[in-house]
């Protein structure tokens, strides 16, 4: 064969197969041309087989055009076949009664729980007061959660009716309060410290409008040379502000807890009845928003640190009454029960 007849042959091919593949019915037949064209035995591998014959100068010339032709026949056979997908996916799809055409139903999209977006507004008004964040175990031992904190064995909160113990081989609790990781902070750091501890709480309580056996708590702690309740109201105003407003009405009045020497409760007029008294407030008229005071000598001398020295206040407020306070919701159950109503409009 002659290049001449070469050219001339893959001419006839191309104008032969490129007929036929126009003419096929089913993508079965296209399949079968591929073969019949392009295959091991097909009719281009039988032309392209006479190259062995040609001179080095007739191959430059003859390689190209075999090429071409393969490219113009795959392209060709992949024309065909694609449109025969279609069809077939347009068949099918008239064959249903859903306008795949239309828009999707939106998919809703998860969002933040009311709890954490309370705790993180919290939080970062207590970071702007210069508070560091600080964590520590749910499961605590005696000594971190009573004992440096100056709750002595006969106190009431260690009663059982209070404190979920954990069967153990050493006395094991859910911590009661956030104010296991003031113990452990101080143990481990020497003043000055400011840090919060935000987490989950457990105490053996009833559940009501106003309580949870499981909360959240954010205990805080500051610890200097010359702290004073001074500078706890001070504090604690700023932050109370910084929740509700600058109108928000907020007294302090004495109170005892056996790691603060003075201590104070913290209350905020309520925002449910504007004071006037409601099953919220219990018709005070007021809502206990934390407890707080100056840290006991004892605690400071517990953990390490000399009280002739250094003092310091701390405090530890439930998140979820603040977050009632903060959203306007009434229950505290409304937080734990997952209804999807509640729950979307925040």
């Amino acid at each position: 064969m002659t290049i001449t007849e070469f050219k001339t042959a893959c001419e006839t091919l191309q104008q032969e197969y490129q007929t036929k593949i126009s003419a096929a019915q089913s993508a079965s037949e296209v399949e079968d041309l591929r073969v019949a064209s392009l295959g091991r035995k097909g009719a281009l591998t039988d032309l392209l087989k006479s190259l062995k014959d040609f001179s080095i100068e007739d191959k430059k010339t003859a390689g190209p055009l075999g090429n071409a032709l393969k490219a113009a026949l795959t392209a060709a056979l992949d024309e065909k076949q694609s449109f025969f997908a279609t069809k077939e996916l347009n068949e099918e799809l008239n064959k249903t009664e859903i306008d795949l055409t239309l828009p999707g139903e939106p998919v809703a999209c998860g969002h933040r729980h009311p709890l954490s977006v309370a705790q993180d507004r919290m939080t970062e008004i207590l970071s702007q007061l210069g508070f560091e964040w600080a964590e520590g175990p749910w499961v605590e031992d005696e000594k971190h959660n009573f004992d440096l904190l100056n709750i002595p064995l006969h106190h009431p909160a260690r009663d059982a009716q209070d404190t979920f113990f954990v069967d153990g081989k050493m006395p094991l609790v859910l911590r009661t309060h956030t104010s296991n990781v003031q113990s452990r902070y101080m143990e481990k750091h020497k003043p000055p410290l400011r840090i919060m501890a935000p987490g989950r709480v457990f105490r053996n309580d009833s559940l009501d409008a106003t309580h949870s056996p499981v909360f959240h708590q954010i205990e805080g702690l500051y610890v200097d040379k010359n702290v004073s309740m001074a500078d706890l109201k001070s504090d604690l105003t700023a932050f109370m502000k910084g929740l509700f407003g600058d109108k928000a009405e907020i007294r302090f009045r004495p109170s005892f807890f056996p790691f603060t020497e003075p201590s104070v409760e913290v209350d905020v007029k309520c925002v449910f009845c504007q004071g006037k008294g409601c099953n919220v407030c219990k018709g005070s008229g007021w809502i206990e928003m934390l407890g707080a005071g100056v840290v006991h000598p004892n605690v400071l001398k517990n953990c390490g640190i000399d009280p002739e020295q250094f003092s310091g206040y701390a405090f530890g407020m439930g998140v979820e009454r603040l977050a009632m306070m903060m959203l306007n919701i009434k229950d505290i159950r409304t937080f734990y029960e997952n209804d999807l109503r509640i729950l979307k409009q925040f």
